[in-house]
């Protein structure tokens, strides 16, 4: 393996300079498809070319629905190349969802699937490519739509007798990533061909592995996917191994198969792994590191990955910071890794402050508010919510509850949504959540405040047990009880067997209000 290039402005210098360098080295796998470097920036420039002679130039916006898969990466790489800004779609979307992206981004060219677990993406595609009257017919990816095939248009590209233009440069937006929409209607976060770049290579220097080999099965559609999984595993050199979904027995033979010396994901996605019974079956020596974000990971699922790989490492960011932008150190214990996130990235700032705008005190809760010459643009044609997403001072505000100790360590709260009063007192659902699945017969535990007469609101938890394991609500309170102040204990407990799921892996506080909502209709029904 050649030496790590020097930190370029742009993805695309950085598939050019491993195409030189490593051209022989793969760069991605999609079942029977295998690319090499060379053959990826082959593929990548042929795309680009066909772009151009579709009339793309800089500043159009591309979209793609899709599975994680090389078609995928291959138009996002060649989209950055002409300087058109690219937006991902996902194929678990219904219509409407699909229908309000493309109509809010109004891409000139839109290229699908055709098929997916069942469902015909054929006329879901022909009606979204007539919401814009001035974008191209539909590309098909793994079979021909209306506008032809992605390999018909990449032997368009080969055949072109267009040019490229210069390369964009960093400060050109690249990439729109709409948030789940949450607190009202999604936005999307506008990410830069510099912030994307820079990004990536801050995560390669905390990975601390050059040509790092892992799976993929993110949404494309998430920033986690594009830029915290692919682009970084680009920056290094290494080999992205695409699944279409994520399924937990085959990722870890994904793995074995594959000889990944990465295994990574959202904690739900690793606790799942750690479940399967097949998993003392299976080899994964190959594994080098462990990395996990999104969520806490409850310190019992830390020590069983310990016996897979000692390296672990807890990453914290959000889609407008680019990237991860704070890391636990790596000589972390379980406890630090369970309750920590750890310390920012030393070309980011970080500040803790009360609703009023004032600095907490080491310990003190308060919103994490950032600074980075690599934060996302702004929100699409959204002037507004991009300033409120700033302080006057230049912050940029998280909505993530916080505190910082006396050595700088960041723990994480939860959101500032999330957060709720009960007679006048703030709770952290997560501090609630760490605590429930502290006890081993808990796989996971979601909590949310709920409208109350008396204390205005109280908790609300959701309680999964682990595999094969029995649980009993008055052994939760009592865990509770224990170990929290008595306003914080739950007021109710619900023991499921299954949590909703965000297509990324994290839990659906929305829906669990909904799910609350029911309980207490039914439970006044009864009365």
């Amino acid at each position: 393996m050649t030496a790590s290039p020097q930190e370029f402005e742009r993805l695309h210098e950085y598939l050019e300079f491993y195409a030189r360098e490593t051209p022989d080295a793969l760069a991605c796998v999609f079942e029977e498809q295998r690319w090499t470097y060379r053959e990826l920036y082959c593929r990548v420039q042929a795309c680009a070319l066909a772009l151009r002679q579709a009339g793309i130039k800089a500043g159009d916006r591309v979209a793609v629905l899709s599975t994680p898969r090389v078609e995928f990466w291959c138009l996002f790489l060649a989209s950055l190349r002409v300087g058109a800004i690219w937006l991902g779609l996902n194929p678990r979307y219904r219509y409407a969802e699909l229908a309000y992206v493309i109509a809010d981004s109004r891409p000139k060219l839109i290229f699908s699937i055709a098929e997916f677990e069942g469902r015909d993406f054929r006329s879901d595609a022909q009606r979204l490519g007539t919401l814009y009257p001035s974008a191209h017919l539909p590309v098909g990816i793994g079979a021909s739509l209306e506008g032809g095939s992605f390999e018909e248009f990449l032997v368009a590209g080969e055949r072109s007798n267009c040019a490229l233009p210069d390369l964009p440069s960093g400060e050109d937006p690249a990439l729109i990533v709409y948030t789940s929409g949450s607190t009202g209607s999604p936005k999307g976060a506008v990410l830069s061909q510099y912030g994307l770049a820079k990004g990536a290579a801050m995560q390669t220097r905390h990975l601390a592995m050059m040509a790092p080999s892992l799976v993929v099965n993110f949404p494309i559609n998430h920033v986690a996917c594009v830029a915290d999984t692919c682009a970084t595993t680009l920056v290094a050199g290494g080999k992205i191994v695409f699944r279409e979904r994520f399924d937990a027995l085959d990722t870890l033979k994904t793995v074995e198969q594959e000889g990944c010396t990465m295994l990574g994901g959202v904690p739900t996605m690793l606790q799942l792994m750690l479940e399967q019974p097949e998993l003392p079956s299976i080899d994964l020596s190959s594994v080098q590191l462990i990395a996990w974000g999104g969520a806490a990971m409850p310190a019992v699922s830390i020590e069983r990955l310990g016996a897979i790989c000692q390296r672990r490492l807890s990453l914290y960011g959000l889609t407008e910071t680019a990237a991860n932008i704070v890391f636990v150190n790596q000589e972390a214990g379980v406890e630090e890794l369970a309750s920590a996130i750890g310390w920012p990235d030393e070309h980011v700032r970080v500040r803790v402050v009360d609703e009023e705008g004032a600095l907490c005190a080491d310990g003190v809760p308060g919103e994490l508010q950032f600074q980075g010459d690599f934060f996302f643009l702004g929100y699409w044609e959204r002037p507004e919510a991009t300033t409120d997403a700033w302080t006057e001072d230049g912050w940029f505000r998280s909505g993530d509850i916080g505190s910082r100790d006396a050595a700088g360590c960041l723990s994480l709260r939860g959101r500032k949504s999330d957060m709720f009063k009960s007679g006048g007192y703030n709770i952290y659902p997560r501090e609630i959540e760490a605590v429930l699945e502290a006890l081993p017969e808990v796989a996971m535990a979601a909590v949310i405040g709920v409208p109350h007469t008396l204390y205005q609101e109280v908790g609300h938890a959701w309680v999964l047990p682990a595999a094969g394991k029995h649980l009993a609500p008055e052994k939760l309170t009592q865990q509770c009880r224990e170990h929290l102040a008595n306003y914080k204990v739950p007021k109710r407990i619900s023991i499921v067997d299954g949590l909703p799921m965000l297509p990324v892996g994290k839990v659906d506080k929305s829906a669990l209000r909904e799910w609350a909502s029911k309980e207490e209709a039914c439970s006044d029904n009864k009365h």
